[in-house]
């Protein structure tokens, strides 16, 4: 009789083809063997009877801010919160820590932060700002995941907005290294005017700051950046896409042959702009949340299978940074939501919407490893793939409670929101790394680069 080291007995596993009875063996931090009633013993069996076994949650946009800028977030407390999101494997942007990740030196700083402290497997993007387009070889040859750049100002100092030459020059480089540039699309010429308009004449609100940072600014960049990726035949991904007409830009150049993926965020497809002024500075972020119209679109383009993946773009900073105040303009933007992802998914998208499971899981799992080149062994539940696993049971939709958050400031827009179902258990590689509300101690993350 077989030997394994783990199984999970009688979950509704969640594959490509869709949801069945199963039991889910593991060996060596693999998936073994998966069917109903599975014979041999192991040395740990799971009884997951009740629950949704789906592949653990790969999310492709946080902001740890670790090393330099710990006391923002760090590698321990983001992992942890990741995992009790259901996720075991995230990819850290190369800013907002210190120094940013533009070379093989800041790589190797970050990456020694992670094997320390993180409970989760990590890949690192690197940066494309002005003047770095020569150390993107040496990212590469380090293992990043990709190459990150910001078409609208930062907000941080150390990381500069990529002007046109830098962003297509870069594309170039990037295309010949075989690894996809994203970018941050928002026109800096637009929101930067915009904003100096408000602020001239007092007008510093909630509102003021959304009307700032306009669809059309989304648009302009994005259609930028598809022209550079189409003339220079480099992967382009887009983040936090915003607005359905910024995933239409998207489809469209897809069907014209241009090598292009996008993500939207929770934020986008749960909160509206009115909740951001309800909410405040925790709902603040850039492209800024949009209106019920936009939002309804996105969606429908969401269920029209033309956004390939939900990013949490986690990007948290102190309470004093995110404070009240006066001028909306100056509080920090970034949403703290990376234990939130897979809920806002399951409650907004399968529970309101009929989303499949199966399209849940590809949007947080399957998609993400096939963009990124780490779909040998990452992302979906099948023999020879690596044992990163969610549990969940999607008949408890209790709403976000502060004291459930495991990140460092649990400064939340969902607190009070219903999750789709609650994580039980998150395993990675075999090993289980959250429990009944618990995260495990210690690190064990390891860094994935793409093949």
């Amino acid at each position: 009789m077989s030997r394994y080291d783990l199984i999970i007995r009688e979950g509704m596993v969640v594959t490509p083809g869709g949801v069945a009875a199963a039991d889910v063996a593991v060996s060596e931090g693999m998936i073994a063997a998966i069917g109903p009633e599975l014979g041999g013993a192991a040395r740990e069996e799971i009884a997951a009877a009740g629950t949704h076994v789906l592949p653990a949650m790969i999310d492709a946009h946080v902001h740890f801010n670790e090393p330099g800028r710990t006391h923002w977030e760090g590698w321990a407390s983001g992992s942890r919160a990741l995992a009790a999101g259901g996720g075991a494997l995230c990819f850290e942007m190369p800013l907002n820590a210190s120094p940013p990740t533009l070379d093989a030196a800041s790589f190797a700083l970050k990456r020694a932060a992670a094997e320390a402290s993180s409970l989760a497997d990590f890949a690192l993007w690197g940066g494309l700002i002005p003047g770095s387009i020569d150390r993107l070889d040496e990212l590469a040859a380090c293992g990043v995941i990709g190459f990150k750049a910001f078409m609208s100002n930062s907000g941080i100092d150390d990381f500069r907005a990529a002007d046109d030459l830098t962003l297509y020059e870069g594309m170039i480089r990037a295309a010949r290294l075989g690894l996809p540039v994203a970018v941050h699309a928002e026109s800096e010429a637009l929101t930067s005017a915009l904003a100096t308009r408000a602020l001239a004449a007092d007008r510093t609100t909630a509102r003021d700051y959304l009307a700032s940072r306009p669809v059309l600014a989304e648009l302009e960049a994005i259609q930028r950046a598809l022209l550079f990726a189409g003339q220079t035949g480099c992967a382009l991904h887009i983040v936090h896409v915003s607005s359905g007409a910024g995933v239409a830009l998207v489809a469209e150049a897809r069907a014209r042959g241009v090598d292009v993926t996008c993500e939207t965020c929770p934020h986008y497809l749960a909160l509206t702009e009115d909740d951001v002024e309800r909410i405040g500075a925790a709902a603040k972020c850039a492209p800024p949340i949009r209106g019920h119209a936009d939002q309804g679109e996105l969606w429908a383009r969401l269920l029209a299978g033309q956004i390939d993946l939900v990013a949490s773009d986690h990007s948290p900073a102190p309470p004093e940074m995110k404070g009240a105040g006066e001028n909306f303009f100056a509080l920090w933007g970034g949403i703290a939501g990376v234990q939130s992802t897979l809920g806002i998914l399951l409650e907004e998208g399968h529970h309101r919407r009929g989303m499949a499971m199966a399209a849940v899981a590809g949007l947080t799992a399957g998609n993400v490893a096939r963009r990124f080149g780490i779909a040998a062994r990452k992302g979906q539940i099948a023999p020879g793939y690596d044992a990163d696993l969610a549990l969940v049971n999607l008949g408890d939709r209790a709403a976000l409670r502060r004291e459930d958050l495991l990140d460092r400031h649990r400064l939340s827009p969902y607190v009070g929101r219903a999750m789709g179902g609650r994580v039980v258990r998150t395993i990675r590689r075999g090993q289980t790394i959250f429990a009944d509300g618990r995260a495990a101690n210690g690190a064990g993350g390891a860094l994935v680069m793409p093949s």
